[in-house]
């Protein structure tokens, strides 16, 4: 393949999504070579080119608005989560945190039982488990929509967290998720 035909072809890969160094080598080779042509593409339209060589993986973000100037219209949309899945990414996030932090290597997999639990305990005071594990699935279903979960071939209860996540949810979002939470537990013992 020609290298113009490769920075194209990158440039839409971008544009679909992001690009895992695992899963689409030849479009991470071209990010890797093409970058400064890559990014200056996308620098023409607003966009900043996101990548992380040490987890291997690439994606497009949005150039903050500058004051006095007109924006762009805007390329990457921003997406609304539901309180739940936002929920399951911090719990997600605070997951990977751990598994990192005991040294151990490789990819983060949890069961679906394993984050139906996680969820459990902030669902809804629903008795009925029915419910509560469907809750959960819609749930983690949304978080593989947005390519924070990726199910394991051949193992249809069992999901790998993508280390993007990382990207999206920060350690001050982290943070500031369990001081909310504090807050909310607060409320609940207050008024019983």
């Amino acid at each position: 393949m020609s290298d113009e035909r490769a920075t194209g072809s990158a440039i839409i890969r971008l544009m679909q999504g992001v690009v895992y160094r695992e899963h689409d080598e030849d479009s991470w080779l071209t990010i890797e070579r093409q970058g400064a042509d890559i990014r200056d593409h996308f620098a023409t339209i607003g966009v900043d080119v996101v990548v992380d060589d040490v987890e291997g993986y690439a994606y497009l973000r949005s150039r903050p608005e500058v004051d006095g100037e007109e924006p762009l219209p805007r390329l990457v949309r921003r997406r609304s989560l539901t309180y739940n899945v936002s929920l399951l990414l911090v719990l997600l996030r605070k997951r990977l945190v751990e598994f990192e932090t005991t040294g151990s290597e490789g990819k983060l997999v949890l069961s679906r039982d394993q984050i139906v639990e996680m969820l459990r305990l902030f669902l809804a005071d629903s008795t009925n488990e029915a419910r509560v594990v469907d809750t959960a699935e819609a749930t983690i279903k949304k978080a593989a929509e947005l390519g924070f979960l990726r199910q394991l071939r051949g193992q249809p209860e069992h999901w790998e967290v993508r280390r993007v996540l990382k990207a999206y949810v920060d350690a001050q979002t982290l943070s500031d998720f369990a001081g909310k939470l504090r807050e909310y537990a607060g409320a609940g013992t207050s008024d019983e």
